[in-house]
């Protein structure tokens, strides 16, 4: 399959989706609008979105259904990254090129940006304008777990912990946790949101949640390894894959995480071609 047209058919749908979930910059208050917008649509790749619509499509379901969540997992992704950019937090100046949305807008304003993406993203979530009646217990479901992969046994969990290990000599099993929850727990749920709203069976989202297990763990390795000559003094504290175990090891480490997460297709044949040709792209770029 074509995966570039396949990833660009997708982030336009999920672009135009986006533009319609948020209150346009010039409603009042317009800075804060301006702030959500400056962030949300700041060239990201879209990963979290596109898996879940992925997941459905490979167990034989629609995307209208699933674009509600995967659009509101995006604006979790984007609350997650101006909060990490804060100086309190990793303390970056730049995200994807461009100033960070405390450098813009002012530190206070970021939080609350931040905070309206994420109040924003649970009325999506809540939206059922247009659904079936009888996907309610589903969208419930799928509702719980979000909940569950941000908190504080989830996503703000792990930046806990990884706030709590800067600059200390960490073990592996703790850097593991912090990106399980960090970065694997949004790829994880998004894989198991678009099973879910699809009513696949268990073992397919068995299947498919190790797949995005493994994915995420490969994911940040090659994220870490593609900034371990990063020099700023914030960076020298965090803890990575390559500064823990080595490049070799850590590069062996994503191959083996890619392979599993691979493996994990192979249940779905051919139906699996899409989230294969996926793993290739965003692992391989």
């Amino acid at each position: 399959m074509d995966i570039k047209r396949y990833l660009r058919e997708k982030r336009s749908l999920i672009e135009k989706a986006l533009d319609e979930s948020l209150p346009k910059t010039k409603e009042y208050p317009s800075l804060i609008h301006q702030a959500m917008r400056y962030s949300l649509f700041s060239k990201g790749k879209r990963l979290r979105p596109i898996l879940a619509l992925a997941s459905a499509e490979v167990v034989g379901g629609k995307i209208k259904p699933v674009l509600p969540v995967a659009c509101a997992l995006e604006l979790i992704h984007t609350w997650s990254l101006i909060h990490d950019d804060l100086p309190s937090m990793d303390n970056d100046d730049y995200r994807r090129g461009r100033l960070t949305s405390h450098k813009v807008f002012g530190e206070g304003i970021a939080v609350l940006a931040g905070d309206a993406l994420l109040i924003q993203a649970f009325r999506l979530l809540s939206d059922l304008k247009s659904r079936e009646d009888r996907n309610l217990k589903l969208i419930l479901r799928v509702i719980k777990e979000i909940s569950e992969a941000i908190g504080s046994r989830g996503l703000i969990g792990g930046q806990t912990i990884d706030l709590n290990s800067e600059g200390k000599e960490i073990s592996l099993s703790r850097l593991k946790y912090i990106h399980s929850h960090k970065t694997g727990g949004l790829f994880r749920v998004a894989l198991r949101s678009g099973t879910i709203l699809s009513r696949a069976k268990k073992e397919e989202i068995a299947s498919l949640t190790k797949y995005g297990e493994a994915l995420g763990l490969a994911f940040q390795i090659r994220d870490d390894l593609r900034d371990k000559d990063e020099k700023s003094e914030q960076r020298k504290k965090k803890a990575t894959y390559p500064a823990l175990l080595g490049t070799k090891e850590a590069e062996r480490l994503a191959r083996l995480s890619k392979r599993k997460a691979l493996s994990a297709l192979k249940m779905f044949g051919e139906r699996g071609e899409v989230l294969k040709e996926l793993a290739e792209s965003i692992l391989d770029d």
